[in-house]
């Protein structure tokens, strides 16, 4: 998109866009106002009493993708970001694989530690294992993408003589988006990631995050192969074209937006207003 800035819409996996009708005229809506990317997010079971509300209905978030590629044809599919530790990922690897070949070739996959312990513990993870785990499975589908398949040990998956097809699309594979603002999470980004994404972040924040994976990538450097990270932020409200052009100024490739609340039609609201007063003038 012009002046270095892409839009992405997220959030269709929640709230009143669960209705299937209406998550696909939302999602065709966004596509036909020229939005880059659907973004969705994962959370399997929530607690009663956590932060987010537990009663508001999501949709598994690679079921969502899914239905998504099904009915859209041009615009990108993202999800932000998979909580990595407590899914299978031999299973993930193929799962991911098939939305892309579904898709054609249009799949981002972000990924993440997780942060709610109760959550982590019901899918058989946990917070102390969490980060070993991550960059234990992410080095696992790595080895089920490439060609030829090599054996895995680990100390949670392992496997030899194994090989899954199809293929992604996208070789060696989907770009993948490391999602977190721990230093671990940096240094995972600028070691294994294609890119990194910000949750709720302003400006100043942004900036203060783009000076750590700086950082980052100073001490641990960057493989050459992986090229330029690319930079995705939600921020904590609605943009118009001057803020959304200064995230640019800053190095932010892509703004993931969402609504204030994902119920009623706010989120209606957001795609055509997006649409007409943002990225029309980008």
């Amino acid at each position: 998109m012009a002046d270095g800035v892409k839009v992405a819409l997220f959030g269709l996996h929640r709230g009143s866009s669960v209705d299937a009708e209406t998550i696909v005229r939302r999602a065709r809506l966004a596509e036909e106002a020229g939005f880059e990317a659907l973004w969705v997010g994962d959370h399997v079971a929530l607690p009663r009493a956590g932060s987010d509300p537990a009663e508001q209905p999501r949709l598994e978030a690679l079921v969502a993708l899914t239905y998504l590629a099904a009915v859209t044809t041009r615009v990108r599919l993202g999800v932000g970001v998979i909580v990595l530790p407590q899914r299978q990922p031999v299973l993930l690897a193929k799962q991911l694989a098939s939305i892309d070949v579904l898709s054609k070739g249009r799949l981002t996959v972000g990924i993440g530690v997780g942060y709610v312990e109760a959550e982590l513990r019901a899918l058989g993870a946990s917070l102390a294992d969490r980060a070993a785990r991550a960059d234990e499975h992410l080095a696992a589908m790595r080895c089920l993408w490439s060609e030829p398949v090599r054996a895995f040990a680990g100390n949670f998956v392992s496997f030899a003589d194994i090989m899954e097809r199809p293929l992604p699309v996208q070789r060696p594979h989907p770009p993948i988006v490391i999602g977190g603002h721990s230093p671990a999470a940096h240094r995972r980004a600028v070691l294994s990631g294609n890119g990194w994404y910000g949750w709720q972040l302003g400006l100043e924040q942004t900036a203060t995050a783009l000076a750590a994976l700086s950082e980052a990538a100073r001490r641990h450097g960057r493989p050459a192969e992986l090229g330029e990270l690319e930079i995705t932020i939600t921020p904590p409200g609605t943009v118009d074209r001057d803020p959304a052009l200064r995230y640019a100024e800053l190095g932010v490739h892509r703004l993931a937006v969402q609504p204030e609340t994902m119920e009623g039609t706010a989120i209606d609201e957001l795609i055509t207003t997006v649409g007409e007063t943002l990225i029309a003038r980008l």
